[in-house]
């Protein structure tokens, strides 16, 4: 099992040059991976890339699944993803509950009623700990509330991958250590987790890949290197360099 891309993008700099991402790396298809590196490296575009949200060149498959190849292509609505980015964008008319209920909608239409229902709501609502929000709209909840609420539409959607965008950094240090301990509890879900983030602390406490990218320059903007949370690894020998 394992996310495999080989993905290229091209953007026009202002000065005539083109600004290039190349994306040629596979991750394990469980356990969460965390993406870091400075801005610009290319983490939230590596994600838009993967979800279809911006349209690149090349190859995505995830866990045996093809998304896009040189002929093909499948739109993001298509594709079983969830994604929660750094705000939560609930629908601020619907409660939480309703919010909940469009995320399995979205499973149902893909999936059917009947493989839709095997998502246990109950365990979901307790390793995220917001069974006692059902009736409560977002503007009545915390920002970490929010973000616990978000990420439970986001695998209400029964999704087979999860992408996280630096989804704590809108929150001040109180709301980040509430919401911590419920993140921890998405590790022992049956799906790969792919986590956008600049914290070290962060990533220590979650991650059990690492994916560094740093900025060198350009037109090639950044070098991917697979690291422990503390310890980078070494390329194994005759490997080529993965650049993203």
């Amino acid at each position: 099992m394992s996310i495999e891309s080989k993905l290229m993008l091209s953007y026009p700099n202002p000065d005539g040059t083109r600004l290039e991402f190349h994306f040629d790396l596979t991750l394990p298809g469980q356990g969460i991976t965390a993406i870091t590196g400075p801005s610009g490296s290319g983490k939230t575009t590596f994600l838009r890339c993967l979800s279809g949200l911006t349209r690149a060149q090349g190859f995505v498959s995830v866990n045996g699944t093809v998304w896009q190849s040189e002929h093909f292509f499948l739109p993001t609505y298509r594709r079983p993803l969830g994604y929660v980015f750094q705000e939560g964008a609930l629908f601020p008319h619907l409660t939480v509950k309703q919010n909940l209920d469009y995320g399995q909608k979205r499973a149902s239409r893909r999936l059917g009623r009947k493989e839709a229902r095997k998502l246990d709501m109950n365990h979901l609502l307790d390793i995220l700990g917001i069974g006692h929000l059902m009736d409560r709209r977002p503007e009545t909840l915390s920002g970490g509330e929010r973000q616990r609420t978000a990420l439970a539409r986001a695998l209400a959607a029964s999704p087979e991958i999860l992408f996280l965008d630096e989804p704590l950094s809108a929150l001040d240090q109180e709301r980040k250590e509430e919401i911590m301990p419920y993140l921890k509890n998405l590790r022992n879900l049956d799906l790969p987790i792919l986590y956008v983030s600049h914290s070290h602390d962060e990533i220590e406490v979650l991650a059990g890949t690492v994916v560094r990218m740093t900025r060198p320059g350009a037109p090639i903007t950044a070098m991917a290197r697979f690291a422990t949370p503390t310890e980078e690894i070494a390329p194994q020998p005759g490997s080529r360099s993965q650049t993203c």
